[in-house]
């Protein structure tokens, strides 16, 4: 990634540093004693780029708990960077690649919050017409190969408190905790995550995630159905994908 510093940006770049802490825990809020212990910054500095924040609207703190998080302004910029964005013109050469290597359906995911919102979807030659995520929805991390793949980037803290606050939701998806660490610990061994059956009848998934910036994780997975992505076929496919991502990453300076 690039080192070089821009000359009398420092106040700009403590201001983005704070947002980019406040995006990763946007789900429960951060209190400022946390802010500073992450960024470096004194309680002077901290609190009056974040009062800044706040008067601007990329900031809001929560009157109860005195969190802070981002605000309307900063997820308005979120929003519109999804409608065309530099990332999607980015990787669409590459999801079409990854289409045109496997035949399968391609589907890149983005972590957004709890969840993977999906920004891309490529018919490959042998697409499969039931899926259910399409191009502009999102599920919750852990469920898809997508979101599994995200997921398990995450430390175990940050996954119990993710599970905690869906609960509900991930046991209505048939996932309890502990099938749902099983899984985690299994995409991190074999370096890509595999589905089979989990969210469509007949269809099997593969999925791995990697950086785009200090803040950004994404990931592609391979759909299919599940007679054409058998145990032989799914290892071969995620070492593919894995082996493929790994070298846009590091063309792109995301990784040593």
């Amino acid at each position: 990634m690039n080192n070089k510093h821009t000359a009398g940006a420092q106040s700009m770049r403590r201001a983005l540093g704070l947002l980019r802490v406040l995006a990763q825990h946007q789900e429960t809020g951060i209190g400022l004693q946390d802010v500073m212990a992450l960024t470096g910054l004194e309680r002077s500095t901290a609190h009056r780029l974040l009062s800044g924040l706040l008067e601007e609207r990329f900031a809001e703190r929560d009157p109860a708990t005195r969190h802070y998080r981002l605000g309307i302004d900063a997820m308005q910029l979120g929003f519109a960077s999804l409608r065309h964005t530099p990332l999607l013109d980015a990787l669409r050469p590459f999801a079409q690649r990854l289409a045109r290597l496997s035949g399968d359906t391609v589907f890149l995911v983005i972590r957004q919050g709890d969840y993977a919102f999906c920004l891309l979807r490529e018919a490959g030659s042998f697409p499969v017409k039931v899926f259910t995520i399409d191009q502009g929805e999102r599920r919750l991390l852990g469920v898809g190969a997508g979101g599994l793949a995200l997921l398990a980037a995450l430390p175990d803290d940050e996954i119990a408190s993710l599970y905690q606050r869906h609960a509900g939701s991930y046991a209505q998806a048939g996932l309890s905790r502990a099938a749902l660490m099983k899984m985690v610990r299994q995409t991190r061994q074999a370096g890509y995550s595999t589905t089979i059956d989990s969210i469509t009848p007949g269809v099997a998934g593969v999925g791995a995630a990697f950086p785009v910036s200090a803040l950004t994780w994404v990931a592609f997975s391979f759909g299919a159905i599940s007679s054409r992505l058998d145990s032989a076929r799914c290892i071969e496919m995620g070492q593919l994908l894995t082996r493929e991502c790994q070298a846009w990453a590091r063309q792109h300076g995301m990784q040593g």
